[in-house]
């Protein structure tokens, strides 16, 4: 026996706004770095604003992913549609690999042809104001993923911490170009590079662990919490998988093989209800009841 309750409506409805807002703020703050970039020649600066637009497109597709995830059970999904907000996080990990390439490209440009940076005051305001907004939507997004339990959320703030990593060693670059060291734009582009390559290496680690049905929930928490139920007398077979905001779980447990069929079923209603109550991320419980060998 089991119930499957699917994603609520309203977390959907809520992801999406989250998207919407940080959507605005990163495309607000890729246009000013990309502009600004192509206007004073830095490789760093571009690269760093081609990220940030990235960023925004991360947002569109959490758009698309979540409506997607958000639809109910029906009969050819008869467990949801979930896990399609995950398979989108990795779409953000590949779209971050791509704009590695993207750098890596522009850096080899930049170290086999005259290339020379034009560094203004104007250059670390808009890295500064910047760097303060992504950091802002960072925070915003990362406490927002955990209160609703969104992988999606989580993995799109942490692509937006590489911005933020990205921004601090553009200004590094500026600092070092203004200096004289003409190859520190590249350089620093590297630097950007690997951090961005991690965070997708991270994203996909992420989204692995729930795509091949991953150990949700410690079993002999569950045991615990099963055994604790009047008339149990055991708990084996105990199988968790999903996401951190819906883990689907089935187990067998052992009762009394002389009650009558209503009491052993009451037994499971009793058992679903206090998993429930321990672990509220539980969307769906299947239990198999057994009749104890008498001894």
């Amino acid at each position: 026996m089991g119930k499957d309750h699917g994603i609520s409506i309203d977390y959907g409805a809520q992801v999406r706004r989250v998207l919407v807002v940080t959507l605005f703020l990163n495309v607000a703050v890729a246009l000013s770095k990309v502009a600004y970039g192509f206007a004073t020649n830095s490789v760093a600066m571009l690269s760093d604003g081609f990220h940030s637009f990235f960023d925004g497109t991360s947002n569109v597709v959490g758009l698309v992913g979540i409506w997607i995830a958000s639809h109910p059970p029906d009969e050819r999904h008869p467990y949801g549609h979930k896990k399609y907000e995950t398979m989108f996080t990795v779409i953000i990990a590949v779209m971050l690999f791509l704009t590695c390439i993207e750098i890596l490209k522009k850096v080899y440009r930049s170290l086999t042809s005259s290339h020379e940076v034009e560094v203004t005051t104007v250059s670390f305001a808009i890295m500064i104001l910047t760097l303060a907004v992504n950091t802002a939507v960072a925070r915003y997004e990362m406490k927002k993923g955990r209160q609703l339990g969104s992988e999606f959320l989580i993995a799109d703030a942490k692509h937006t911490k590489s911005d933020i990593l990205a921004s601090v060693a553009v200004i590094a670059s500026l600092v070092l170009s203004r200096m004289g060291y003409t190859q520190a734009d590249a350089v620093v582009s590297l630097v950007i590079t690997f951090f961005i390559a991690r965070i997708g290496y991270q994203i996909v680690r992420d989204a692995s662990s729930i795509l091949v049905d991953t150990v949700c929930i410690n079993t002999k928490a569950i045991e615990s919490v099963v055994c604790g139920v009047e008339g149990v007398q055991g708990c084996h077979d105990i199988r968790t998988r999903g996401s951190q905001n819906a883990i689907y779980l089935d187990l067998h447990v052992c009762v009394d093989g002389r009650l009558p069929t209503e009491v052993s079923h009451g037994i499971a209603d009793r058992i679903e209800q206090a998993v429930r109550d321990a672990f509220p991320s539980v969307v769906d419980i299947v239990v198999h009841v057994e009749p104890e060998a008498e001894k």
